[in-house]
């Protein structure tokens, strides 16, 4: 098992055990104490040039890897007619969760407002799937949408309209903003399957779902987007956890710190020099 594995199965197990002190069935909980590996979460890469040679020479992939922009634009054009190209839009600019594109309806959607709210997810438990709560009480928040945005969730609601006329008494109301052909809700391992196979299809290098949602935060990282505000975005309940994570992604952003810092000590040295003919 990984170590990540690990540590959730302690946490579960010194949950249990510690009702079972409450409750005085044993006298103290066995798992304090415990030694346990420390998981190292994987940080994500940008699909450099070389990245991406080695990976159509040898088969060699990062853990975790995101496109760059040019390349998520390739992918979005290359899907522009899909069925579910709004997903893939609000996953790769929005950071959405595969769980709440699959729980998001349409009430939670105001296209005047151009805003979005993160409400509800729809996630695997047991073999079923089930609409719960999103994964925090920071998951729970509200996503600005630019004019973009706004249009293609215009069209999609256009083309989910043309499908329900052509499904007649076949459709099924379920008023998800994504759902099957006849209207009924999706399955979020459908999400994951469906983005595969199109990634595969545009010959670009591989990146899972989840990865569009890391791409999201290094873009507006790259578009010098807020830290807080990016945290926000993602519903990340630590300003830290959104840092660590992705602030040193993109090369050119560190290039752009170390060019800034350098023209501050000119610009401050400059004014020492003193005038000519002095």
């Amino acid at each position: 098992m990984s170590p990540a594995t690990v540590v959730r199965i302690h946490a579960t197990l010194r949950t249990a055990l510690n009702a079972a002190v409450r409750a005085r069935l044993i006298p103290v909980n066995p798992a304090n104490g415990a030694e346990l590996p420390r998981p190292r979460r994987p940080h994500p890469v940008i699909w450099t040039a070389g990245r991406t040679a080695r990976w159509q020479q040898a088969g060699e992939r990062p853990a975790v890897a995101v496109w760059t922009e040019q390349q998520l634009a390739a992918f979005l054009a290359s899907v522009v007619q899909d069925r579910l190209y709004a997903a893939w839009w609000l996953a790769a600019l929005r950071g959405l969760r595969r769980g709440e594109l699959a729980g998001l309806r349409w009430t939670d959607v105001d296209l005047n407002a151009a805003e979005l709210t993160v409400a509800q997810q729809r996630v695997h438990a047991d073999g079923q799937v089930v609409v719960g709560p999103p994964k925090s009480a920071a998951s729970c928040r509200v996503v600005a949408l630019d004019a973009e945005t706004v249009r293609v969730l215009s069209r999609h609601r256009e083309r989910q309209e043309q499908l329900r006329a052509t499904a007649g008494a076949r459709w099924r109301d379920s008023e998800y903003v994504f759902t099957t052909a006849d209207g009924a809700p999706l399955r979020p391992d459908y999400l994951t399957g469906r983005f595969r196979r199109l990634v595969a299809a545009s010959g670009l290098p591989p990146v899972r779902l989840h990865d569009l949602r890391h791409g999201a935060a290094t873009l507006a990282l790259a578009a010098h987007t807020d830290l807080k505000v990016v945290q926000a975005m993602l519903g990340h309940a630590s300003i830290v956890l959104t840092a660590d994570t992705y602030v040193s992604v993109l090369p050119e952003v560190a290039h752009q710190a170390a060019r800034e810092t350098a023209r501050l000590v000119l610009k401050a040295a400059s004014a020492l020099r003193p005038p000519l003919g002095g």
